[in-house]
């Protein structure tokens, strides 16, 4: 999602669909009008915005009114509403001199001058312009003038919305936070910086984080002690938050928001909490001394541990009883008929119920195709008339394809039945996890990690990938080292779950790349927009590994040294490409040494090739890593996340210091 704070700063929208409004809160009303939106962007192949105005207008037309409460800061509303999958979020700066237009002008000057919109979806007593004279009726009678369409919000689901909010609003401000998280279909947040406070919850054995609200206008909920989540880093929390005056300290009775966070002991001071408000436990209240406040929190604790584990199993409970995702498993083939033969039985054996099985035939002249219509009669087939390569083949399949999910498996792979829903639940549970793969062993040494993803893969600081249980040719023995469910850097095409919103609004794989190191590129970009990538190794796979271009194949190292720097040039960061690229062109003249003394003449021949190829076509590739960036923006849901890059040299600590293996990293 595009987030714009000025109207200056918008770029080209394409056949936008538009709706305005204050959206505090973003509840259920706010919500399925987004959905709509979002529909009709889907109908007219455009994009969705929703304008919104910052300051609050009534803040600026009447500043001496200090009753607004807002439900939504700024940056927790940019927060929900790219939960909720808008396209361009903008924030228009409301001035007195932007309240003078009239109708006529916010219509012409404002909505069509800066967004040409094809479709408007707004309420049926919208009004506009100076002094709110402007109204529906008369943005309709622009519509041919100005080529766009308006659609009203019933004037029910509008009553509804006004209801909606007036509820949350009071039922926050007394404290009952329970039927304000039905209303708003998420929790009330606070969001707030650590400040230092008299660390007397320290003294007593209760620690608290004492949080600033810095803005004047976010409404507080009523004085209490509550049952919350505490959201630090992208990690959540459980904790206990108290609002009120302390009326215990006599000599410490100014207002303070601190929360209690369970299991947590990292100093935090200047950084960001947000507080999600589950229940509240019980008033604020005076008691006799410290003493009898320590067993009155011991008690409170007690409480909201039971609160959040009863929680999390409502969810838990939500999760499965709500209709499984459609997970379609897509399997690219090219001449792979025996590998189909042997293992499609595999992958129809899984047990999860809400899938489908495809196989996209990439021109075969083995009788795949045949083959496959003739001996599995479920299984979906896709045929294409070219070879369009691993990438390419992928992007077409899919565009036929509909699912949530998106299974990208080789053809030589042989799944365990349960595989597909250790990874699905994760995905389900945390939506921030972009793309995840399971745990891929050795075929014909079972007990062994397979070179092409083992568990989980990394990147080094100068862009060169690795893996839990494979660092260049040295592959581990699998004994369960590398069991845990771990954010990871890339995960591999061999077998890659990814949302197949995700896929589609990235644009998939890089075409460029044919085969091999696409899923690294992807998985960066996802990473670029602050989606988490994951292992989950409870869900394994097997893999012959090269089936269709060996490992020792001169066009693989072609593939291998070319994709390596396309993906170090369209991802890392400019500066340090000035240095890394001449440092990486060094190291794979070291690499042409090493083939030499091997007498592997012709990979010596195809890395020259591959910088040949790369260099002649730099300017392609910095025209598609700008375009890149705006898919990037739209679907962002955070900062650039790295995890999973390894500081050091994986060359260095590998040959040099003879670190064999990623646990001895």
């Amino acid at each position: 999602m595009k987030v714009y704070k000025d109207l200056a700063s918008l770029g080209d929208i394409k056949n936008a669909v538009i709706t305005i409004g204050s959206y505090d809160g973003v509840h259920t009303g706010h919500q399925k009008i987004l959905e709509r939106v979002k529909q009709l962007a889907k109908e007219v192949e455009g994009e969705s915005v929703l304008i919104t105005f910052h300051p609050h207008p009534r803040l600026v037309l009447n500043p001496d009114d200090t009753s607004l409460k807002l439900l939504t800061t700024m940056d927790e509303k940019i927060d929900l509403v790219r939960k909720y999958g808008i396209d361009h979020l903008v924030f228009v700066p409301f001035t007195l001199e932007f309240s003078l237009q009239t109708p006529q002008e916010y219509i012409k000057d404002f909505l069509v001058r800066y967004f040409q919109p094809k479709r408007i979806v707004i309420g049926y007593d919208h009004k506009f312009g100076n002094r709110r004279a402007g109204n529906i009726d008369l943005l309709k009678s622009y519509e041919n003038e100005c080529g766009f369409e308006v659609e009203e919000i019933p004037k029910q689901e509008v009553d509804h919305i006004a209801v909606s909010s007036t509820k949350v609003r009071k039922a926050i401000s007394d404290g009952d936070v329970i039927p304000a998280t039905e209303l708003l279909n998420h929790y009330f947040s606070l969001t707030g910086e650590v400040v230092r406070g008299q660390a007397i919850g320290k003294e007593i054995g209760f620690p608290t984080a004492n949080l600033d609200i810095k803005d004047p206008n976010k409404l507080i909920p009523g004085d209490g002690i509550y049952a919350v989540y505490a959201h630090h880093n992208g990690q959540r929390y459980d904790g206990m938050l108290y609002l009120g005056r302390r009326p215990t300290l006599d000599n410490h009775n100014n207002y303070v928001c601190e929360v209690n966070i369970f299991d947590f002991d990292k100093d935090i001071y200047g950084e960001q909490l947000r507080i999600d408000f589950v229940r509240r436990i019980r008033d604020d209240e005076k008691f006799p001394g410290l003493e009898q406040l320590k067993q009155q929190l011991i008690q409170d604790k007690a409480n909201a541990l039971a609160v959040l584990g009863e929680e999390t199993q409502t969810v838990k409970k939500e999760v499965k009883t709500k209709p499984l995702p459609k997970v379609a498993v897509v399997i690219l083939n090219y001449n792979g008929r025996n590998f189909l033969k042997d293992f499609i039985p595999y992958v129809l054996f899984s047990t999860y119920p809400n899938m489908d099985v495809y196989v996209a035939d990439n021109a075969s002249i083995d009788g795949s195709a045949t083959f496959v219509e003739n001996s599995f009669p479920t299984v979906k087939l896709i045929q294409f008339n070219e070879n369009h390569g691993f990438a390419e083949g992928y992007n077409q399949a899919l565009k036929k394809v509909h699912a949530d999910y998106y299974v990208l498996l080789n053809s030589d792979v042989e799944p365990e039945k349960g595989w597909i829903e250790p990874i699905i639940e994760l995905m389900e549970r945390d939506r921030t996890v972009g793309a995840c793969q399971p745990k891929i062993k050795d075929f014909y040494k079972r007990d062994n990690f397979e070179y092409a993803g083992a568990s989980g893969g990394w990147l080094d600081k100068w862009g060169y990938p690795f893996c839990r249980g494979r660092i260049f040719d040295a592959v581990e023995e699998d004994k369960g080292q590398y069991n845990g469910s771990e954010e990871v850097f890339w995960a591999s095409g061999a077998a890659m779950f990814i949302r197949a919103d995700l896929y589609d609004a990235l644009g998939g794989f890089d075409s460029s790349f044919f085969a091999h190191m696409e899923e690294i590129d992807l998985c960066w970009r996802l990473k670029r927009a602050g989606y988490k990538i994951m292992v989950k190794p409870k869900s394994v796979v097997y893999h012959v590994g090269g089936g269709t271009l060996n490992s020792t194949h001169p066009y693989k190292t072609y593939l291998n040294f070319r994709n390596s720097l396309i993906t170090l040039y369209k991802n890392e960061r400019r500066w340090k490409l000035r240095w890394l690229i001449p440092l990486r062109l060094v190291l794979d003249g070291v690499a042409g040494v090493r083939f030499l003394f091997q007498a592997k003449f012709s990979h010596i021949k195809s890395i020259v090739d591959a910088h040949w190829d790369f260099f002649r076509s730099v300017s392609e590739y910095k025209e598609k890593s700008y375009d890149e960036q705006e898919a990037i923006d739209k679907i962002s849901i955070g900062k650039y996340n790295a995890t999973g890059i390894y500081p050091k040299s994986i060359i260095v600590q590998h040959f040099l210091r003879r670190k064999k293996f990623f646990r001895n990293l």
